[in-house]
């Protein structure tokens, strides 16, 4: 096995004391860490620390385990060392802690689990060893399948801690905290780089709630099915046959009773109004499937759906806003399984183009729908009259239709625009959902691995791979609506070891990293990027003036000159323009890592990527930051302002 010490990823658990000294915060702030100037100090809490009114009382109150708090004192009392600690950064203080039950945590970083559906439960390894003894075997199965075999006979294994639940813990619905206290990358027999990470958990409920039989609370799971349809000229014909499909699958459920657990809707798009007012509208919802009664009703909301009389002014349409409609203006709450069928014979107008609608691109949408639990299809109609387009096209949707909880692609092309092949997708789409609502309805349970077909070389048709990928995603679906039901929870354990991967299917994550940024971070990271991209656009004139511009923004945020290098090997990273929170996340960042001989060295397409890409991000950024509901408290009490959101580490510049 290859060992790469992820040197930014460990944070070392390490005593927080000097013996026999005090050290106090400046002012009314908490200390900062050692080397920072703008990062505080934070610890954890462990279970049962002790909330005490002075350093050395042993009689206060337990702590919630978990709490995320600031150090604003430490002490020596006895041969003991203590923390004097606040809920947030605003010189509120609360006690003092002993500080052998509380645990250094630099970065503010925590794990959410991947949907289990088309791997195993993840393990919690007491020790360091016994998780590398098995990503070091040449045959992992043999180490693996006894521990497995005896967990589910005993509830317990020798060397496990815990294990992850069985159904899928929403991060969005039940917070938890699963934050990174050291790590090492390996790369594993099979050829896989792998992080060993050292983790912490604690749920927020005492104990795990206790789950009832999956055959007994799958009979409530039911589906919705939003269609997104290009109406453009040319889009006529498609239009009709995606109508015709749904009316069929209607006279199916009704004929098998499943009245109410699969509801259809309908969103239309074209492109900007401005510029082509007789497009008459960019998106309409025709058909809102909390609203649609039954098969009739649905043909009667949509009859009125045509394709448009004029063209647009570009070739492609603005998808991404459709999109964005169907996730933002329609309730998915109501629903166990979601899916969004975008239908297109164009490609997307990018988030960058005034034209947008949206201001998003691919990436961000499929993680706003991710959020969500919708699964994305598309069905790319390839006519020959976008021959010029279908790359770019298919570039954009195989990026927009990835379902990050299965691993899926659920991009489909129609190659010629053929209306046959389209019609037979639509119907076997529509119809294999239906199924997988019938067979919940039924009391079939969803616990385990998804059965679905394994690669046994042969080339699945189209209408084949959409059956194997909706019936892995409408398992995962049922794990993620169980949990919900049943509020699972992280396991109660505190330290232990884990893979970041499936231990056997080890290109399959079991993990991935969320960013825990607070409003001010957040706000102070959009207007880094802005000046950033303001450098970039004036670089593409005059490469040498993007890293000037950047040298005197840092000096006026407050950068020592003398740190500002002129030669061209300096990154933007050492700038001091972006927060010093950044320069440890465990990733290759292509903002960070970016110097001038770099940027001088790329043509004018590249130079637009990058200005494009980390436009979109901070378009997302203002999302995020009117996103009211999903702003976490990680300690009671604490200002408002300290309250952090969970960002997708590919977020982050």
């Amino acid at each position: 096995m290859i060992r790469n010490p992820v040197s930014r990823l460990v944070l070392p658990v390490c005593g927080l004391l000097l013996s026999g000294h005090v050290f106090a915060a400046d002012g009314d702030k908490p200390l900062l860490q050692e080397g920072k100037k703008t990062l505080y100090q934070r610890v954890l809490t462990t279970p049962g620390c002790k909330l005490g009114t002075a350093a050395g009382d042993e009689n206060g109150q337990i702590q919630p385990a978990f709490s995320s708090l600031y150090v604003y004192k430490k002490e020596e009392v006895k041969g003991q060392n203590w923390v004097n600690v606040g809920p947030d950064s605003y010189g509120k203080t609360i006690g003092w802690l002993p500080s052998s039950c509380t645990v250094d945590w630099k970065m503010q970083l925590t794990l959410a689990f991947t949907n289990p559906a088309n791997r195993d439960r993840l393990l919690f390894f007491k020790e360091k060893q016994s998780l590398d003894s098995i990503l070091s075997a040449p045959d992992p199965v043999s180490l693996v399948a006894p521990l497995r075999a005896k967990l589910k006979r005993d509830g317990h294994a020798e060397g496990i801690q815990a294990e992850e639940p069985e159904y899928f813990v929403d991060l969005q619905k039940q917070f938890y905290l699963l934050p990174i206290l050291s790590g090492e990358e390996v790369m594993t027999e099979d050829g896989f780089y792998t992080r060993l990470l050292n983790v912490a958990s604690v749920s927020k409920a005492d104990e795990t709630p206790k789950q009832q039989e999956s055959v007994n609370q799958l009979k409530g799971f039911n589906a919705s099915v939003v269609f997104v349809i290009d109406s453009t000229i040319s889009m006529g014909p498609y239009i009709e046959r995606t109508k015709q499909a749904v009316n069929k699958i209607y006279d199916k459920i009704k004929a098998e009773h499943l009245d109410g657990q699969v509801k259809f809707g309908l969103v239309s798009y074209r492109s900007n109004t401005k510029a082509v007012p007789g497009l008459e509208y960019r998106t309409k919802i025709y058909a809102d499937p909390n609203q649609v009664k039954d098969g009739p009703d649905f043909l009667k909301k949509v009859a009125d759906l045509k394709e448009a009389k004029v063209s647009s002014s570009l070739y492609d349409e603005d998808a991404y806003s459709g999109v964005l409609s169907a996730i933002d203006d329609i309730d998915w709450s109501p629903y166990g399984a979601r899916y969004m069928v975008l239908i297109t014979d164009a490609g997307a107008i990018d988030g960058s183009n005034k034209l947008s609608g949206s201001g998003l691109d691919a990436s961000q949408l499929r993680l706003e729908a991710g959020n969500r639990g919708i699964a994305i299809y598309t069905l790319h109609l390839k006519t020959p009259g976008g021959k010029e387009n279908h790359a770019k096209a298919e570039s954009q949707y195989r990026d927009l239709s990835n379902f990050d909880s299965t691993q899926s692609n659920l991009y489909q092309a129609v190659n010629a625009g053929d209306l046959t092949m389209f019609g037979q997708q639509v119907d076997a789409l529509a119809a294999a959902i239906t199924e997988q609502v019938k067979s919940a309805y039924m009391g079939d349970a969803a616990i385990g691995s998804a059965l679905y077909a394994k690669d046994d070389g042969k080339k699945l048709t189209p209408e084949q791979k959409l059956l194997q990928d909706t019936a892995l995603i409408g398992h995962a679906m049922q794990l993620a609506y169980l949990g919900k039901r049943n509020s699972t929870q992280a396991p109660l354990v505190f330290q232990a070891w884990i893979s970041d991967r499936d231990l056997i299917k080890q290109n399959i994550p079991t993990t991935d990293v969320r960013v825990l940024l607070t409003k001010g971070q957040l706000s102070d990271l959009s207007d880094a990027v802005s000046q950033i991209l303001k450098a970039a656009n004036e670089g593409m004139i005059s490469p040498t003036k993007m890293f000037e511009q950047l040298r005197t923004v840092a000096a006026t945020m407050g950068t020592d000159p003398n740190q500002l290098k002129q030669n061209d090997s300096a990154r933007i990273g050492e700038l001091g323009v972006l927060g010093e929170y950044l320069a440890d996340l465990p990733y290759k960042s292509d903002v960070l890592n970016l110097d001038e001989e770099t940027w001088k060295s790329w043509d004018g397409l590249s130079q637009e990527k990058f200005i494009r890409t980390l436009s979109s991000k901070l378009r997302h950024y203002q999302k995020y930051n009117a996103d009211v509901d999903r702003w976490v408290e990680l300690a009671k009490g604490s200002d408002p302002r300290d309250r952090v959101y969970p960002i997708p580490l590919e977020m982050m510049p």
